[in-house]
């Protein structure tokens, strides 16, 4: 585990039709699923300081703490103000609904990786990134995502990040 990134202290949208209705209706928000978003979905964590529960509130002990702001993590479950959280290791905890943001990022896994100008690796390296960099998503396409760290823009295989799955496809 990385020091700098968390401190243990402690022990679709769904569519249906209804009758011959065509057109989809999203299910009603429920204390289960209070944001109506899908389940699972990659977020980011919005502070260099957020802390990391057993269960879905206040009264609850706080297992870890993370240390890095941007991380990409993976809300699995959700209860009122309160979400669940998996990071790129598989560690869970809850979190205030207040401590994520939709803005989406990802981290470099494994080992340093080349990022390219366009979605090929015969493409121009453009730069080197170290495993645990995080940037920002900006599109996806089935094997690639373009991404921005440091405010360049440039492009990695799918296989070598955390925080996007393999089936989104999007621009």
């Amino acid at each position: 585990m990385n020091h700098w990134l968390r401190t243990i202290t402690i022990a679709t949208f769904c569519a249906f039709s209804v009758g011959t209705m065509s057109h989809a209706t999203a299910p009603e928000p429920s204390i289960l699923n209070p944001s109506n978003l899908p389940i699972p979905r990659y977020v980011s964590l919005k502070y260099d300081e957020v802390n990391v529960r057993v269960g879905p509130g206040k009264r609850y002990p706080i297992r870890y703490v993370y240390h890095r702001a941007h991380l990409p993590v993976q809300v699995v479950e959700e209860f009122a103000h309160w979400r669940k959280i998996k990071d790129f290791e598989g560690s869970s905890g809850w979190v205030h609904k207040g401590a994520i943001d939709g803005h989406r990022t990802i981290m470099i896994m494994d080992k340093p990786q080349n990022l390219y100008s366009r979605p090929e690796v015969t493409g121009q390296p453009v730069m080197r990134a170290a495993a645990t960099v995080i940037g920002g998503l900006k599109a996806c396409l089935p094997d690639w995502c373009e991404v921005n760290i440091q405010n360049r823009d440039a492009w990695i295989r799918k296989a070598d990040i955390w925080g996007v799955t393999r089936e989104e496809v999007f621009q």
